[in-house]
């Protein structure tokens, strides 16, 4: 990030009506203009933790974010650069009928309308280009997604620092901090089952997330570092069974696994391995990649991979 841009962050919002999709539009009050719900990112925010937050805000509607539909930058009145990320959301239901949206002073109305109509309604042409990549993805048939999140530990304590086993070696100050930080974030993928190595630097690495979600962690020697040393691992075999659920999952292990763990999923969804597996797999202590598979067809291949750096 550069100190000159303004950074932001929203979404495409989406829902099947009657067999038909229909994406959400906001008329916002003071511009008088047609727009995708989106906000500046708050001190300390990750993006994707804005995308959420902004799109609850403005619509009342909580989701979880989907497959990243790109990034529209246009230069601000002050000469700024105005730099806003997007992705795909599904609305639920449920999240719709919780949602306690009312007509207020930013924004005037909702309105869920065909992806036809919406590309000749919005107000600007950066939106129109973000539509258009949501349309293709539609047309691809990988609308309907769920992420496998693969996570890096938080900064442990030094081998040097630490006279124990390497499998208890505690998080550090900074690690904790990070620990908290990712929360909103992997809350904002619709993190729900929670997965990780028996060590404690992994199992205290989720254990934030996992009081929010009141969700137990579920720990396997299979991803452990001991196990890969050992050449004893199973990244196939936890990949596997979390493909097979279809449900969005977190998977928190250690530098040298990861990369195995990205490799199974290619392989399990029949994707094309490439360098792109060592770029989401070469994580720092904290940083996640998330894995977006079709929930139809997870077969079908990756739909696409984002990696995303802890802000402490």
């Amino acid at each position: 990030m550069t100190e000159t841009a303004v950074y932001a962050a929203g979404g495409v919002v989406w829902r099947i009506v009657d067999g038909k999709l229909r994406v959400l539009l906001i008329h916002r009050t003071k511009y008088r203009d047609v727009t995708l719900p989106k906000g500046k990112v708050d001190p300390g925010e990750m993006l994707a933790e804005t995308a959420a937050r902004e799109i609850h805000e403005e619509t009342g509607i909580r989701v979880a974010l989907g497959v990243p539909v790109g990034v529209s930058r246009y230069r601000l009145p002050s000469k700024r650069t105005k730099i806003v990320h997007y992705w795909a959301a599904e609305a639920t239901d449920a999240a719709i009928r919780a949602s306690a949206f009312v007509p207020n002073k930013e924004i005037a109305a909702l309105e869920w309308v065909s992806t036809k109509k919406a590309l000749a309604r919005l107000s600007y042409p950066v939106d129109v280009e973000i539509l258009e990549y949501f349309a293709g993805l539609v047309e691809q048939g990988v609308l309907g997604t769920f992420p496998l999140i693969v996570l890096r530990h938080g900064k442990a304590l030094g081998r040097e620092e630490w006279d124990g086993e390497d499998a208890e070696r505690p998080l550090a100050s900074r690690g904790k901090k990070q620990s908290q930080a990712i929360v909103g974030p992997l809350l904002a993928f619709g993190a729900r089952k929670l997965i990780s190595s028996p060590a404690v630097r992994c199992v205290a690495t989720l254990e934030p997330l996992s009081a929010i979600l009141g969700r137990k962690i579920h720990t396997t020697k299979r991803i452990s570092q001991d196990a890969w040393e050992d050449g004893a691992s199973d990244a196939r075999t936890v990949v596997g069974e979390r493909v097979r659920a279809r449900k969005p999952a977190v998977l928190c292990s250690h530098g040298p696994v990861l990369p195995e763990l990205l490799t199974e999923i290619a392989l399990a969804t029949g994707t094309l391995r490439g360098s792109y597996l060592g770029s989401a797999s070469a994580l720092d202590p904290a940083a996640f990649s998330v894995v977006h598979l079709s929930a139809n067809n997870p077969g079908s291949g990756i739909v696409a991979i984002e990696t995303h750096l802890p802000k402490v």
